[in-house]
């Protein structure tokens, strides 16, 4: 992960934005931006939902800004979380029904990680755009965010056995469009 570094220390960034010195939020938002709008890119359906939930996870970054603790966790953590948790929720208010499906399924099918590993992480992300939300969402928090179904379940508002049914399919959806990345 790479930052760009702001020529003032860390502490002084947070310091400045607890203020409200509208510089130092500026300083911070640079350092940050790039590597926050990945991760709300692995949730959006297109780039604007992606600006929208970057905008909304910075406006609670610099409201929640006092409730930091050092102690605890890195800057960058601690707003990778709030982004994350943005997108979830930017998700959900644009979700029309609530689908619990319950399957259970003892071989999740592993996705083809050499042929995913020779594709860009652009190109990766425009295969996840084309799963549903709530699909797309389960993929990201578990793949590449680490979090079990159990906490996916806590986090959406879905069973486990839901969770469990989202991550196959997704996986199910990519191996599919892989194979045929590879027929062509």
């Amino acid at each position: 992960m790479s930052f760009t570094k702001s020529a003032l220390p860390e502490q002084d960034l947070i310091k400045g934005c607890i203020l409200n010195d509208r510089r130092m939020q500026e300083l911070l938002y640079k350092q940050y931006c790039s590597s926050l709008m990945v991760i709300c890119k692995s949730y959006a359906k297109n780039e604007e939902d992606a600006v929208e939930m970057l905008q909304d996870g910075f406006l609670k970054v610099f409201q929640q800004i006092e409730s930091y603790d050092a102690n605890k966790s890195s800057i960058y953590t601690w707003m990778r979380t709030i982004m994350i948790r943005t997108a979830i929720d930017f998700l959900r208010k644009q979700k029309t029904k609530n689908i619990s499906v319950e399957w259970k399924e003892e071989h999740e099918p592993s996705i083809e990680a050499e042929a995913l590993q020779r594709m860009s992480a652009q190109q990766v992300q425009c295969m996840l755009r084309q799963l549903t939300a709530t699909t797309r969402t389960v993929f990201n928090l578990h793949i590449t965010e680490g979090y079990n179904h159990k906490e996916i379940g806590e986090i959406l508002k879905i069973s486990e056995g839901t969770s469990r049914w989202h991550l196959s399919e997704a996986r199910k959806y990519l191996i599919n469009l892989l194979k045929a990345k590879e027929r062509a």
